[in-house]
């Protein structure tokens, strides 16, 4: 379980990441495409909000399931 979440994490991290790169390169002027935003920009952070909500609902059915128990914090008396 806690490695199907800690790989999920990695891609929404891998996501934003290429993202980021991508928003920073330079592209070539090419004609008509002056100031239009990278499509691969917009696709790498619609799978990071995709990868994101799909964690959520997974953390959330595993709950229901029953496969994960919330433990709390330990409190010190």
């Amino acid at each position: 379980m806690k490695f199907i979440i800690v790989l999920v994490l990695l891609g929404i991290l891998g996501a934003l990441a290429s993202a980021g790169v991508l928003m920073l390169r330079k592209r070539p002027p090419e004609a008509g495409t002056a100031g239009q935003p990278d499509k691969r920009m917009a696709r790498a952070l619609a799978l990071r909000v995709g990868l994101s909500v799909a964690l959520f609902l997974f953390i959330l059915f595993s709950y229901w399931m029953g496969w994960i128990q919330p433990t709390g914090l330990p409190v010190a008396r």
